[in-house]
């Protein structure tokens, strides 16, 4: 395995993306999705990038790469489509010990983008590490089917259940049977069939009062 799996919090930090066309465009939409701090660099931009500067959604650079653009950068995406522009990126961000993701030319860099399935708090992620971008497209359809809206509930509801139980100090194995009991009634087909009451019955039946949806402040969502 020659990329180390890692899930990175991006929020509010820094990220360089150079390049303004479209797979520039789709590195934005996922750095957006983080809440980065979002630079692209470019002399010639999509439009739709163009409106994501102009509602202060990312900053703009409107000309070609400098060195010494990536000073600070969390993370470094480069997909210009020229490769003399994209090494010489990847060589300064490795210069400076920064994560940088070469579109197009993986081997160029030191990390790769995975296909991803978001379902709130759940995050799956597919890669080949750049080697077959359209198997992991097609893994990640496979699983966008398989894991529907209603996955994004129960980890809403397990990640409340966790944060309360945590707070009363039950231990680690009490937690773990507790959650591997919750797992074996099958919260997603019980979302889907929007069993609200169900679900609460069977959150008083295995861990007491205290843990129904509006006492533990998840709101009682229906898959989309």
């Amino acid at each position: 395995m020659r990329y180390f799996p890692v899930n990175l919090d991006l929020r509010k930090r820094p990220a360089v993306v150079v390049g303004g066309g479209a797979v520039a465009l789709r590195k934005c939409g996922s750095l957006l999705e983080a809440d980065a701090s979002i630079t692209v660099i470019a002399p010639r931009l999509h439009p739709a990038l163009r409106e994501l500067g102009e509602q202060g959604r990312v900053k703009l650079r409107e000309r070609t790469y400098a060195s010494g653009d990536l000073a600070g950068a969390a993370i470094v995406f480069t997909a210009t489509g020229d490769l003399t522009v994209d090494m010489e990126v990847a060589r300064e961000a490795k210069g400076l010990g920064i994560p940088v993701d070469v579109a197009g030319s993986p081997d160029l860099g030191t990390c790769v983008s995975p296909a991803v399935v978001a379902r709130g708090d759940l995050i799956i992620t597919v890669s080949t590490g750049g080697r077959a971008p359209a198997l992991a497209g097609l893994v990640r359809r496979e699983i966008e089917e398989r894991f529907g809206e209603e996955y994004s509930a129960v980890a809403a509801l397990f990640g409340a259940i966790r944060e309360k139980l945590l707070t009363e100090n039950r231990g680690a194995a009490y937690n773990k049977c507790l959650f591997e009991r919750l797992a074996g009634h099958d919260m997603p087909h019980l979302y889907r069939q929007r069993a609200f009451a169900e679900i609460d019955r069977l959150l008083l039946e295995l861990l007491g009062p205290g843990y129904s949806h509006a006492e533990l402040g998840v709101v009682e969502k229906e898959p989309e």
